[in-house]
């Protein structure tokens, strides 16, 4: 199981926080491919994980990561848009 958290604007267009996501055994994904299964569950999820849809950084294990970071059974991931100071 994954654990996926959503921040700002995404939890606002999903309407949800967070949500559980199943990964068999020991299998090992990436980022990229957990935001391309997102992507295919509708249009809420392709406004946001689909191609031109706007940046959207990542997070696993409260680490920054890369789209071809590895996930894991019982990590954590957290979508969120850029963030600037100001």
């Amino acid at each position: 199981m994954v654990e996926i958290l959503y921040f700002a604007w995404l939890r606002d267009r999903l309407g949800r926080s967070g949500e559980s996501l199943l990964l068999s055994g020991d299998e090992v994904s990436s980022v990229r491919a957990i935001m391309d299964g997102l992507r295919r569950r509708g249009a809420a999820y392709e406004e946001i994980f689909g191609e031109g849809a706007g940046p959207v950084r990542c997070a696993v294990n409260q680490e920054f990561a890369a789209l071809d970071s590895p996930v894991r059974a019982g990590d954590e991931l957290a979508f969120f848009p850029p963030v600037t100071g100001g």
